[in-house]
């Protein structure tokens, strides 16, 4: 009883009292009768939740999806009544999401993808109990549309896959029940949705595979151009962490609850001192130390650790080192690490980067964390801009970024690099006047081997056909001479105390781990006066084309070599045997990877000559394709002259492709028509010579109404002939008689005279 007065004093305010009144005097809505409908359409938007659930790690689903179908019930059963006191708790509900929804948008300012979506379905849960009209279960459909969106824009895995079809399987029959519907042609029926829809399981299964089929190819031959159009990167949500060293790394699987002398003191703090024989961890890969030991022998177990969203393919560098060790590598300026501040309303640092005269290219990189991994922020090479949730960053003298925290598993965040080209050319004329500062840290060797180094990297380099002069050039032979000939040691024993590793490597094993291969090219390097250092970091990874991120593993980590150029900065080489010589970079083509990666998985099932020959004329349409473009674009930039002749020959171009297209259309008509029986084909050119002049034959009338017909809407001379012809072609097709085809012609010759 207090409840019915509470809501009488609802009722009475002025404005609530206005609105109850207003909607108790309109008409009951038209309401949406088939059930089938409803249910397809509260299935699409489920799908879109566990979508977005699947994509983004969330449990919407959990509270969401009986939510709605309690609504969806209580909506159908409910669908006569005008359910005002409905209407406003569900209004009021909005508002209270839409509250929330600010709330959350102020934390999540630089991503706001998951916050709309928990928004929209929110807002389809309180939608679901008000859903009367077909006009409200479009709104349903829409959001469930804008769901499966966001959830493409989030995903990382092929689990979206499974989850698109299936929403495009429910999608098809939806929209043929929708338009039925409009066309009232859609009662109570309660019949199969696919026997509503005029769909039959077969026809549904060929449409789907025609339109996923449609869909895989136009996705294939997409260009995935470079630029980006916005600037706002997706980032995990801010943590306030701040260092309380910047000069500490922390590798879990080397550093673990104060325990830093796993592998034999290969730790991550500051006691690295230890650089004996032990045991990899299966893990974390051993070189993301401040000091490495390569001394350790083992195997990691795989597992994925990153996944990457690049403009282009590279390597994701993490650390550099400078200082050999004889069995291992340190930072040695670590202690000189400075501190990058973040400003408190921005989620962007600026970071500084070494002068160059290299034209380079700015590359777009977001990272999202699989797998823990160290306080290390892999990147392209010379970031100069990164979109990290924590305050502040660390940059130590060799170029390295360091996070306060670990990289835990869901942490994502963005970074852009102006990466060099590598202009071949230019860097083998690059100066060899090194700075004091590159000769200190870069061109240390220990004293023992320098001279046995030096005296095997010069026998090497004598070995090539024609004199090295530069330096570029020297590191280029070196690092193919240590592919071809030295070799993988997979069963390597450990060093002993006093055994130095690049001595043991040339003169001993004839070879070694994957990692000392880099190392060994770069003392070789040194010891002829180059500068170099080792770095390590992942591989590119495998591209997944359907998620197009680059899915990489702890196993594909490894060390290359970088040398410096004055003037130009770094660039890697890499020497171990297996890789590609260079590491991939900018200088190699993306816009078509998609397709390429494709050709190549079905280049792999056809035979080589076959493979060679479709290569090279796809590759010679494709020169010709983007010589055409350049050849244009050059053109029209030469001024109005330019722009006037391109417009000319845009003008001709267009004219002979449209002659073509009629020439192409008339040969095969003729082709058809050739086809046919005599006189099949004398009645078929009198039908298409009438249809285009506007007397078109209806598909229900016969021959002989066709004739009928003409003497009401053509001259009597034309109906005289179309008649004549008419009868002819029935007493042939159905009477077995033969027509007398030279006076037929006569008369269709005659028909084509009159105007």
């Amino acid at each position: 009883m207090s409840g019915l007065l509470q809501a009488e004093r609802i009722r009475s305010l002025p404005i609530v009292g206005r609105w109850w009144q207003r909607m108790e005097a309109q008409p009951p809505p038209e309401t949406e009768e088939s059930i089938w409908l409803r249910v397809l359409a509260q299935a699409m938007v489920l799908v879109g939740i566990v979508a977005t659930d699947v994509a983004a790690s969330t449990s919407m689903s959990v509270w969401a999806i009986p939510l709605s179908m309690v609504g969806a019930y209580w909506s159908w059963y409910r669908r006569h009544q005008k359910n005002i006191a409905a209407k406003f708790l569900i209004a009021i509900g909005m508002l209270l999401a839409l509250a929330a929804f600010f709330v959350g948008l102020r934390a999540e300012l630089n991503d706001t993808r998951l916050v709309l979506a928990e928004l929209l379905v929110q807002l389809q849960v309180l939608h679901s109990f008000d859903l009367p009209r077909r006009k409200d279960l479009g709104y349903s459909m829409a959001i469930g549309l804008i769901l499966i969106g966001v959830a493409s824009t989030l995903s990382q895995t092929m689990t979206f896959g499974l989850l698109l079809l299936l929403f495009l399987a429910i999608a098809l029959p939806v929209l043929v029940l929708d338009y039925r519907s409009r066309l009232g042609l859609l009662g109570t029926l309660h019949r199969s949705p696919l026997k509503q829809a005029g769909l039959s399981p077969r026809r549904l299964g060929t449409f789907l595979v025609v339109t996923l089929a449609l869909g895989l190819v136009i996705f294939a031959c997409l260009p995935r151009l470079p630029g980006y159009q916005i600037r706002t990167f997706p980032v995990s949500a801010p943590r306030q962490e701040i260092f309380d060293d910047n000069s500490q790394i922390i590798n879990p699987g080397y550093v673990r609850q104060g325990d830093a002398t796993k592998g034999n003191g290969v730790g991550g703090n500051r006691g690295n001192e230890g650089m004996g024989p032990g045991e990899l961890d299966e893990d974390f890969y051993y070189g993301f130390n401040n000091r490495i030991n390569q001394n350790l022998r083992g195997t990691m177990k795989p597992k994925v650790v990153l996944r990457v969203r690049s403009q282009a393919e590279g390597f994701w560098r993490v650390l550099a080192f400078d200082r050999y060790l004889g069995q291992g590598w340190e930072i040695s300026r670590n202690d000189e690490t400075e501190t990058v501040t973040r400003p408190g309303w921005s989620y962007q640092f600026f970071l500084p980067r070494p002068p160059t005269l290299n034209r380079t290219r700015e590359v777009v990189q977001t990272y999202t964390v699989v797998s823990e991994l160290p306080n290390l922020i892999p990147s392209l090479m010379q970031p100069k801009e990164l979109f990290f949730p924590t305050q502040q960053v660390a940059l130590d003298p060799e170029g390295n970024l360091r996070s306060p925290l670990g990289l835990l598993e869901g942490l994502t965040y963005t970074v852009i690099s102006e990466v060099p080209y590598r202009d071949r050319t230019r860097l083998q004329q690059a100066p060899t006047n090194y700075s004091n500062t590159i000769r200190k840290y870069y061109l240390e060797v220990p004293s023992p081997i320098t001279a046995k180094i030096r005296k095997q990297t010069e026998e090497l380099l004598a070995t090539s056909p024609r004199p090295i002069t530069s330096a570029y050039e020297k590191a280029l032979f070196l690092a193919q001479a240590l592919k071809q000939r030295y070799s993988l040691q997979p069963e390597l024993p450990f060093l002993k105390p006093d055994e130095d590793l690049v001595e043991a490597f040339l003169f001993k094993y004839k070879g070694g781990y994957p990692d000392h291969f880099s190392t060994t090219l770069t003392i070789m390097l040194r010891s002829i006066g180059i500068p170099a250092r080792m770095a390590v970091g992942f591989a590119a990874g495998e591209f997944n084309p359907f998620t197009g991120l680059y899915v990489v593993r702890n196993t594909d980590a490894y060390a290359v070599t970088e040398v410096f150029f004055p003037r130009f900065g770094w660039f890697a080489f890499d020497p171990i045997p297996g890789h590609e010589l260079i590491p991939p970079s900018i200088e190699e083509d993306q816009t078509f990877s998609v397709l390429q990666q494709f050709w190549q998985w079905v280049a792999g099932w056809l035979p080589t000559p076959l493979t060679s020959g479709i290569s090279r004329l796809f590759s010679f349409l494709f020169g010709m394709v983007i010589g055409g473009i350049t050849w244009l674009y050059q053109l029209l930039t030469r001024g109005w002259v330019g722009l006037f002749t391109g417009l000319i020959g845009a003008i001709a171009l267009g004219f002979f492709g449209w002659l073509t297209w009629k020439g192409w259309r008339g040969w095969r008509y003729q082709r058809w028509l050739s086809q046919l029986a005599p006189m099949e084909r004398l009645y078929r050119q009198m039908l298409d010579w009438q249809a285009a002049r506007g007397f078109r034959k209806h598909p229900a009338d016969t021959p002989l109404e066709y004739a009928r017909q003409s003497w009401e809407h053509q001259p009597a001379k034309r109906a005289t002939v179309i008649t004549e012809i008419s009868e002819a072609y029935v007493r042939w097709r159905y009477g077995r008689e033969a027509p007398d085809l030279g006076y037929l012609k006569r008369r269709l010759y005659v028909l084509k005279q009159r105007r």
